[in-house]
């Protein structure tokens, strides 16, 4: 028997799947529970082939638990984009109706069909830099919104309120020198200690995220934090969410990908191009912190910026294109990392910082590409002269 391809839709605690041929035909289907008996039945029958491919809807989402069970058990699995999957149900011989069995179906089909399907790695440093990341980013939402709590209490309490940029210990010190006397004050006085004894271990904790986050970041190899506006949590976030920088073809693709690179808008003899909404957020956000810290201090991206101003641009914009350009400057940086962990010392071929990415291959059109930049040396081949 040739290659079967195992498609299934999995869900927290079943999962239905349907085994097909390289012909579309359907050779076994099952729904079986994601505990452990459950799962080794569904092992069990998938053994009956020997040359098998998973095929998981979502291995970044939902499927990601019974995804890395199977590579951790020695199974090839490939990732299936919901979207793809769609389309095969819809373009069914059927009415495409969805239910589990329908949907294993269309995850196998599109995986028969499809190439280039990136295949599950099992969970590496950049899986525990996402992780946190995304603990420290809450951290940051929790300390704001404590202090404007405070800042609330505060204002309620003492006169003109607290200035802006508030520690833990400030607003204890002020808290300190509040002496109501009647039961609504006190009850404010009372709760702002709360909130500012909540502050501080929130501080504490952020410190600690830091301190691992760098040390993690460190270890990869990583000279991220070289750049001027890029701490702890952004490095984890660029490494976490890129993974492999090499899936990127070029700048541009990195570009697109994270949202900085403008869309093209012309219509007949106008030329124009407007903001990209689309690309990853979380990225977008980290080079966006990049820009205004490199804003505040006397840096090449500030003089870029100003030359811009000059140029006849907005602020907005101006400020757009300063993160265009320091997307280029990460990318670059990346790339050379990526060169540097590969080879090794003295040029030798080391271990690779590989990932399972945590985003599919970008594949952009024309209308998603950066504009057109200066052109980049390309080394000549001699010709030999022909006697």
């Amino acid at each position: 028997m040739g290659q079967v391809i195992i498609g299934m839709d999995p869900h927290k605690r079943s999962a239905t799947i349907e085994v097909i041929n390289d012909r579309e035909k359907v050779l076994a289907q099952g729904r079986f529970s994601t505990d452990r008996d459950g799962y080794h039945s569904m092992l069990k029958l998938s053994r009956q082939y020997k040359d098998r491919i998973w095929a998981v809807e979502g291995c970044n989402g939902i499927g990601k638990h019974i995804a890395q069970r199977l590579v951790a058990d020695g199974e090839t699995v490939v990732d299936v984009p919901a979207k793809l999957s769609a389309r095969a149900r819809v373009f069914d011989t059927g009415q495409g109706r969805k239910t589990d069995p329908v949907d294993a179906h269309s995850v196998a089909v599109a995986a028969l069909r499809s190439k280039g399907l990136r295949q599950v790695d099992v969970d590496d440093v950049t899986v525990a830099l996402r992780l946190l990341v995304d603990c420290r980013d809450g951290l940051g939402r929790a300390h704001t919104d404590l202090l404007n709590r405070i800042h609330k209490l505060l204002l309620e309490l003492l006169p003109g309120g607290a200035k802006k940029y508030l520690s833990a210990a400030q607003a204890r010190a002020l808290l300190n020198t509040i002496r109501p006397r009647d039961l609504v004050g006190r009850t404010r006085r009372r709760l702002a200690s709360e909130l500012i004894t909540e502050l501080v271990q929130v501080d504490k904790k952020t410190k600690a995220a830091d301190k691992e986050l760098r040390e993690l970041v460190e270890a990869t190899g990583s000279s991220l934090q070289d750049l001027h506006g890029i701490g702890p949590s952004g490095a984890a976030r660029l490494i976490g969410d890129v993974a492999d920088i090499s899936r990127f073809a070029s700048r541009g693709h990195f570009a697109s990908w994270n949202g900085t690179a403008p869309l093209d808008a012309s219509s007949g003899d106008q030329n124009r191009h407007r903001l990209s909404r689309a690309g990853n957020r979380r990225i977008n956000r980290t080079l966006h912190i990049m820009a205004v810290v490199q804003l505040r201090n006397d840096t090449q991206g500030r003089a870029y910026y100003r030359r811009k101003l000059a140029a006849g641009k907005t602020p907005v914009e101006a400020l757009r294109a300063l993160k265009r350009r320091l997307s280029d400057v990460v990318y670059r940086q990346m790339v050379n990392d990526a060169i540097r962990v590969e080879t090794g010392p003295g040029g030798h071929v080391g271990a690779a910082l590989k990932s399972s990415a945590a985003d599919l291959i970008p594949m952009i059109d024309t209308s998603d590409k950066s504009l057109p930049g200066p052109a980049e040396p390309q080394p000549r081949t001699q010709l030999l002269a022909v006697s």
